[in-house]
């Protein structure tokens, strides 16, 4: 039976990625200073880099002062957004993997967002705080367990902020269900679901047209997320992507504040999709090259999580069939529950006995006080206006020199579920046991997120 890949050797066997990093000493002590506008470095302008640039470009307490990309051709386009905004010309920082230590060794840049492939997330995060500058990370889940901890000690040892930039934690109607929770309308949390429900195939595999193209070619034929996504299919059997299920779900029973994840098990169904596709797409065809592709990825991967509280999470992850988008939250304690699939509720001794109710009444009445705030604001950004909330927090709490409200240890635990899991698999769905990496300050540690109506 094959061993998970390390991130070392996932890295040296993707011919899309550079190499691993190197010691990298502190340029400076990152300043605790409250300031008044952040001057911001953006490593990867692809699609999500670009992305959350527009977000940054319509702020005035950010000044975007350089950017950083392998591809010219994004790095151009991130260029344009910039100067098109009114804001001086950026440095650009590009031609190799390696182009952004020079970036951090840059003295008028507080702050970078890194919005690269997954496997440079932390070498580019753990680099960046040892050069003194305030992290936003990108979400996406662990090659190893090794990778989490780079990650806490860089920050336990520099003091530097990071925060995890898990966006549906701010999706408006998850906002209002936390609410809900916090003022016990459920009861005692018992069970909780989330996951990653989302046909990815023609964004994985695309004929270079667009981000959503419709061919079957990726890594270097590939376009965009189809680069580089893709090989992760190919390699590993996983839950690849668990942070947008997990994230928003850990707020609600406060994960690493009181409570963390004990243990989990996970198993994964046959793999077909992704193959399929290929064969039955008019660009491809059984005799396609990309047809012999032997894809590790199930199609549908389920993982189990149980908390050190009592409470049990599902997580879904299921890219690769046919299916309509749907992240799959459901919020179940002792007095009711909530989901997302149907939009409904259910809260014992309201409504009518074992029938589902609509859930708009109750969310206008505990739309979270942010929505109400910064709603507006946030019409024009992606996702539905989460991505203005995440990169909001991120911001606010930098200047503030406040504690970032989905911090290192949150972004440790979350992306390990990827890693947990892929050795869960391997074993036959045995329980993996969660480290952790507050080093038992969960304890004590008390809830921020979503608190301050600010940010």
């Amino acid at each position: 039976m094959t061993p998970p890949l390390s991130r070392r050797n996932f890295i040296r066997n993707t011919a899309t990625v550079g190499a691993a990093l190197p010691f990298i000493s502190p340029t400076m002590l990152f300043s605790n200073q409250k300031r008044a506008k952040i001057r911001m470095g953006f490593i990867g302008t692809g699609e999500r880099g670009r992305s959350q640039l527009t977000v940054a470009l319509l702020r005035d307490d950010v000044e975007v002062v350089a950017i950083c990309d392998v591809d010219n051709a994004v790095l151009q386009k991130a260029e344009d957004m910039i100067t098109k905004s009114g804001g001086k010309k950026p440095v650009r920082f590009g031609g190799d993997g390696e182009a952004y230590h020079k970036m951090l060794e840059m003295d008028n840049l507080d702050a970078v967002y890194i919005a690269t492939p997954w496997v440079w997330h932390v070498l580019m995060a753990v680099a960046a705080m040892k050069a003194g500058k305030a992290v936003a990370l990108e979400v996406s889940g662990a090659t190893d367990i090794e990778e989490c901890w780079d990650l806490v000690n860089a920050q336990e040892e520099t003091g530097v902020p990071l925060m995890f930039m898990e966006n549906v934690c701010y999706r408006r109607d998850v906002m209002a269900v936390l609410n809900m929770v916090r003022d016990d309308l459920f009861g005692e949390m018992v069970h909780l679901e989330g996951g990653y429900q989302h046909d990815l195939r023609a964004v994985k595999l695309n004929d270079g047209k667009s981000a959503y193209g419709q061919g079957v070619e990726f890594g270097e034929n590939g376009y965009s997320e189809s680069k580089w996504r893709t090989t992760h299919s190919v390699h590993r059997n996983a839950e690849l992507y668990p942070t947008h299920g997990l994230g928003p779900v850990a707020t609600a029973i406060n994960l690493n504040r009181g409570n963390r994840m004990a243990y989990l098990t996970s198993m994964s169904s046959k793999s077909r999709g992704l193959h399929d596709y290929v064969v039955n797409h008019p660009k491809g065809g059984k005799d396609h090259p990309n047809a012999k592709v032997d894809f590790k990825l199930g199609d549908v991967v389920t993982t189990m999580i149980k908390t050190v509280n009592g409470e049990t999470i599902n997580l879904t992850h299921d890219t690769n069939l046919p299916r309509p988008y749907s992240l799959g939250f459901r919020f179940q304690g002792t007095k009711g529950l909530w989901m997302d699939i149907n939009k409904s509720l259910y809260v014992e001794g309201q409504g009518r006995a074992h029938q589902w109710q609509s859930d708009k009444e109750m969310m206008e009445k505990y739309d979270h006080p942010l929505w109400k705030k910064y709603g507006e604001k946030a019409s024009g950004a992606g996702h539905g206006g989460m991505d203005f909330f995440v990169f909001h927090a991120f911001i606010e709490a930098l200047k503030r020199d406040a504690p970032m409200p989905i911090d290192v240890y949150d972004g440790a635990a979350w992306m390990a579920v990827t890693a947990l899991s892929e050795q869960s698999i391997l074993q036959g769905g045995e329980p993996v046991q969660f480290p952790d990496f507050t080093r038992g300050r969960w304890i004590n540690r008390k809830p921020i997120f979503a608190l301050d109506d600010s940010y």
